[in-house]
């Protein structure tokens, strides 16, 4: 079931990106929820939004939460 599924976003970059992962595969940079939900609902999890991905316990957030997308080098 992809709601089972280990979902890590990594720290932002000096962009302001950060790296989602899912299940071991990385499946790109996300700039907002709105990228990390879609990159939830190609790997399966078809009704991923934008609440979901904020209040989602599923996802393990690495250096800062759900509203951090700023650089930590800014």
């Amino acid at each position: 079931m992809a709601s089972d599924m280990p979902v890590t976003v990594y720290p932002p970059d000096e962009d302001g990106g950060r790296r989602v992962r899912v299940d071991g595969e990385i499946l790109g940079r996300a700039y907002g929820l709105r990228d990390v939900a879609e990159f939830l609902r190609r790997a399966g999890l078809d009704d991923a939004d934008e609440g979901y991905v904020a209040a989602s316990g599923l996802i393990d957030w690495r250096g800062g939460g759900p509203d951090y997308w700023e650089s930590s080098s800014l």
